[in-house]
């Protein structure tokens, strides 16, 4: 018998003993709620006195998890380590015999108040879980998947059975519902966080990230069915339930009462109760009632709570609003502040002390390498008779470990029904901890994708010929940054001679709340895998607007695709992507869209840091268009050949890389009827040649490659009435912006066209760069972007891809690669640099 902890209230006494399924605490209750001549539920002494403790119990949980998942984030580990830590802190190995602790935070006498709202967030977590799946996701036709996640179940299941009585602590009264709980928890896969550790590693459109997402769907079903055959074949004493048929044919039915009664009463009851769309509060609150209705019912049959409110959320029709709200309104309410609460409860179920009293560190380790394994060597097996490559086989049976909530969820079923004790549990619960560290480490050390380097000679405007094909990626976060560039797209002068090839990437913020179904691919313009129903109806509007430029024009062919990533490693699908289609340019939205009074909004920092990061390792050219406002008049012809509206561009030419690369899209739209392009030179005057004399020798070379430009495009141009080139002598930036304001002044355009000018001195801009205010779009196109310079033409801001460029990205793959670089690819930078040298002398533009 243990030493009684004391108690503030003199009419509370604890006896305490400790048992190989955790401590048993004994005091009399009936102290804590008599009061008055009532007793009992007819007082409110015991939510009284519970109260102020449960509300200090929720911050102090919260505060913990919030801490642990502060410091497990910038290591890229998933969130189920820091609840796992979260809960630990709390445990008697910890902080869990601290008599503050016992006393004063969690004392032993409510420590059933806060396991009710554990359970209660428990069950609408669940619910979120079958909110956010979709059958349909499990139509795999594919063997591998089914192969790998059947046979790595089988296995896990057999080796669970021998682990769980390894360590010589197994009730031999409760072996089978002892086996069944450890070999389900070890068999089960977390798909979200899988999902996510691949999009970190930039790997889920690779063969390898296609099988191991879809074999986690397989096995998280299986997972279900076991969890709830196990639910009805043994009761809370952990022995063979008697009624175990009535439970399954119970819950059976229930399931088929979901298919074929609930959900077509729900459809039925959206389409006579939501008018316009417009779904109303009581729609949400009816129907979070209802998953404590359904989890009343399956905790009934004796199949635990959490199985109805799954089923009901798979009820809920896939193709309605209801299933947005829900989300927004309680995930982060659940995720955030409930669910630590079940974290801490845990927690208190793990006591890493008792667990060495009784076993060795040896098995410990043992049984966590063993956990490890099993699925590794069973999918490296398969991989064998599947004919899939042995570091595939190793990495996909890795990411088959990968643990969530739902591995917490069966480890406490068998907790509550006592068929595993202190020991088994700690035993699982390290194993998962250490399972979901290893993995994503693992893989990033050990797998590194095939995927070769090509090299391909466009990667610039400027470079290309007059026949050659012009590859365009476009990028696009919203619906609002589509018309600006498809506009801008249709006035770059498709030819037959010369075709424009479009690959469209609607880019969407991994998250939370994002769904894992992440094998975003478009073909023909329809998802292959159902995600949040709003990110994917944008997505195919999306796919519409930029696939409707194809319709009568056979120079233009369109391929969307959607990607989804953190918006810190979004830029590497973006090169990766432009890389693999070798592109010469990529199209990017300014990351401020501009609101109805004509203004800049504050915007989207998230989008200005992609942005900023593709500037910066882009394996092309790179434009930033500033859309304000850049629309086209169209008939009520339906096509896209409908008549549009005559465009004044103006072409500012400063000097420089970049502007030599802008100069050379503006020669691109040259040719059409719709398009009048005005190139306007700033020539330094004499004081400006005088700054210059003191500038670096690369000035001077810049500028003569600046002459020879102009000059050939002022020659091959000079017969065309479309086009119009000014020159005008300017000293510094003030007398470029007055040029600027008298250009707008006397002449409205709808595009300006820029250079972004980066890392080049010039004294024609002196002054300017002082204020400016936004790198990304260089001197000159920050001005125009300003509100008190133009307050309607949009303005296109171009890089040329660089040497700069080119060694940062070289760099970033040398850091993927280990370093290592092959001879293949030195050769192929080495035509890379011969090209990039010649092609400061080349314009290259169509004739």
């Amino acid at each position: 018998m243990a030493e009684p902890p004391t108690s503030d209230e003199p009419n509370i006494t604890y006896s305490l003993s400790t048992s190989r399924y955790g401590n048993i605490v004994c005091y009399n209750q009936t102290n804590e709620t008599l009061v008055g001549d009532y007793s009992g539920w007819q007082s409110a002494k015991s939510i009284e006195t519970a109260l102020p403790f449960f509300v200090m119990q929720l911050l102090i949980s919260n505060l913990s998890y919030g801490l642990m998942y502060s410091l497990t984030r910038p290591l890229h580990l998933p969130p189920f380590v820091a609840q796992i830590l979260c809960g630990l802190l709390f445990s008697p190995t910890v902080l869990g015999r601290n008599s503050i602790v016992l006393e004063k935070l969690f004392p032993y006498r409510y420590t059933m108040f806060m396991e009710t709202f554990a359970n209660l967030a428990l069950v609408y977590n669940m619910f979120l879980l079958g909110l956010g799946m979709d059958l349909r996701m499990i139509r795999i036709k594919q063997v591998k998947p089914m192969v790998i996640a059947i046979v790595g179940v089988v296995v896990a299941l057999l080796a669970g059975s021998g682990l769980y009585y390894f360590p010589g602590n197994g009730d031999p009264d409760t072996i089978l519902a002892g086996c069944l709980y450890w070999s389900v928890a070890l068999s089960c896969t977390n798909f979200p966080d899988l999902a996510r550790i691949l999009a970190d590693l930039k790997l889920l459109r690779s063969d390898m990230g296609h099988t191991a997402m879809s074999a986690s769907i397989i096995t998280d079903l299986c997972t279900w069915v076991l969890l709830v055959f196990g639910n009805a074949c043994f009761n809370k004493q952990g022995v063979w339930n008697d009624l175990m048929p009535c439970a399954l044919v119970s819950t059976i039915a229930f399931a088929f009462f979901c298919i074929y009664v609930i959900h077509p009463g729900i459809v039925w009851a959206f389409a006579n109760t939501v008018k316009g769309g417009h779904v109303g509060e009581n729609h949400v609150w009816f129907t979070l009632v209802g998953v404590v209705f359904c989890a009343l019912i399956t905790d009934a049959f004796g199949v635990n709570s959490i199985t109805g409110a799954f089923l009901f959320g798979l009820s809920i029709p896939h193709d309605h609003i209801i299933r947005n709200m829900i989300e927004e309104k309680l995930h982060d309410f659940l995720s955030g502040f409930l669910m630590p609460l079940f974290y801490v409860i845990c927690g208190f179920r793990v006591d890493l002390d008792y667990l060495l009293q009784n076993t060795t560190v040896g098995v410990l380790v043992f049984v966590i390498s063993s956990c490890f394994m099993v699925k590794i060597l069973s999918t490296v097996i398969c991989s064998l008779f599947l004919g899939m490559p042995l570091r595939d086989g190793f990495a996909v049976g890795a990411l088959m470990n990968t643990k969530g909530t739902m591995a917490l969820v069966i480890l406490n079923a068998g907790r509550d029904s006592k068929v595993l004790d202190v020991i088994l549990y700690t035993h699982m619960t390290f194993a998962f901890l250490v399972m979901s560290i290893v993995v994503q480490p693992l893989l990033t050390f050990t797998y590194t994708p095939n995927k070769k380097l090509t090299f391909y000679k466009y990667r610039t405007v400027q470079k290309l010929k007059g026949e050659e094909e012009f590859r365009v990626l476009t990028c696009v976060h919203v619906l609002g940054n589509v018309p600006g560039i498809t506009n801008l797209l249709h006035i770059s002068n498709p030819t037959k001679k010369s075709p424009l090839n479009i690959y469209a990437i609607h880019l969407v913020e991994l998250t939370g709340r994002t769904e894992a179904s992440l094998l975003i691919m478009h073909d023909e313009s329809k998802p292959k895998v159902n995600f949040s129903d709003r990110v994917r109806a944008e997505s195919e509007q999306i796919a519409e607007l930029f696939e409707g430029m194809e319709v009568n024009r056979d120079a233009v062919s369109v391929q969307t695709l959607t990607a989804v990533s953190p918006y810190a490693t979004m830029h590497e699908d973006i090169c990766t992507l432009a890389q693999d289609k070798q592109v010469s340019l990529i199209l990017l939205p300014y990351h401020k869209n501009m609101t109805p009074d004509g203004r800049l909004g504050e915007g989207n920092y998230g989008h200005e840091g992609v942005n900023q990061n593709v500037l910066r390792n882009a394996p092309c050219s790179v434009g930033v268009l500033v859309d304000r406002g850049m629309t086209t008049v169209r008939s009520e012809a339906s096509s896209f050949n409908a008549e549009i509206t005559k465009k004044e561009i103006a072409m500012l030419f400063i000097g420089g890389r970049d502007d030599r690369e802008a100069l050379a899209y503006a020669w691109r739209m040259v040719g059409q009827e719709m398009v009048k392009l005005t190139v306007v030179r700033f020539v330094p005057g004499r004081d400006a040649l005088v700054s210059a004399g003191k500038l670096s020798v690369e000035y001077a070379k810049e500028a003569q490659v600046d002459e020879e430009c102009i000059y050939e495009f002022n020659f091959k141009t000079m017969n065309d009435s479309s086009v119009t080139c000014i020159e005008k002598v300017v000293n510094d930036g003030q007398e470029v912006i007055e040029a600027i304001r008298e250009m707008e002044d006397n002449h409205s355009y709808d595009l300006y066209i820029v250079g972004r000018g980066y890392k080049v001195e010039t004294p024609v801009t002196a002054g300017l760069t002082d204020w400016s205010s936004n790198s990304d779009l260089g001197t000159i196109g920050d001005t125009l972007a300003s509100l008190n310079f133009t307050l309607h033409a949009s303005v296109l801001v171009i890089q040329q891809y660089s040497a700069a460029n080119r060694r940062t990205l070289e760099n970033h793959q040398e850091h993927v690669k280990g370093g290592a670089k092959t001879a293949n690819e030195a050769k192929m930078n080495s035509h890379e640099e011969e090209d990039d040298g010649d092609e400061q002398y080349q314009m290259g533009m169509r004739k």
